[in-house]
């Protein structure tokens, strides 16, 4: 990086509140303990919202990771902060990796914010034999793979390709980032792996390696 003249990414803060708690709302259990591994695909899931600062005002995105390859297997942009940016996340993931996996082994874990316990997203996690995990502490560490992915897309995407419009302009960005963070940027921390990968390699070599057999 040096010798091209490529300097990393230097990580301010800024904080907008993009989730409320409740306490009046029944919280699953915290099942993740902080422990942030999987032993195959469609394990474990982390989701967060995030925020955008446009012309047009704020846009909040929300994101579901695969926590054993840290893919993005579900998003979505808004205008509002209602739970249907939430549930949306989640119906993309679904749709998605249902098609080629069970998803009857599955934790998903979120924050205490009240989009993540409404009833119709715990519905929607029960329709597909998910099981809920919440952060017991209200801590960012209780849920902190999907905060770093969160900086991530701040760092690399949102204020070095900044100002941004709207709502159009941020999803248009966020696709593209997306299928670049999937597909070609290369990850150090994806565990037990072969070094420096991507999520959609480090799945594919799973899946090589765990063909079923058939008689």
């Amino acid at each position: 990086m040096d010798d091209l003249g490529i300097g990393g990414c230097r990580r301010g803060r800024m904080f907008v509140r993009t989730t409320e708690g409740d306490d009046t709302l029944e919280r699953p259990a915290d099942l993740v303990q902080r422990d942030f591994r999987a032993s195959a695909p469609n394990r474990l899931w982390v989701a967060d919202l995030t925020y955008v600062k446009t012309h047009a005002g704020w846009v909040y995105v929300a994101f579901i990771i695969d926590v054993f390859s840290r893919m993005v297997v579900g998003w979505q942009a808004s205008k509002s902060l209602r739970a249907d940016l939430a549930i949306d996340a989640l119906e993309m993931a679904v749709v998605t990796r249902g098609r080629t996996d069970r998803l009857d082994q599955l934790i998903h874990h979120s924050d205490r914010g009240v989009q993540y316990l409404c009833v119709r997203y715990s519905e929607r996690l029960a329709d597909n034999d998910i099981v809920a995990s919440v952060g017991s502490t209200g801590d960012s560490h209780d849920n902190a793979l999907v905060e770093s992915f969160n900086g991530l897309h701040k760092w690399e995407l949102i204020y070095p390709k900044g100002p941004w419009s709207g709502l159009e302009d941020v999803e248009f960005g966020t696709l593209s980032y997306v299928d670049w963070f999937n597909n070609r940027r290369l990850h150090g921390e994806i565990e037990p792996g072969p070094g420096y990968t991507t999520p959609a390699a480090f799945e594919t070599a799973h899946y090589c390696q765990n063909v079923p057999t058939t008689r």
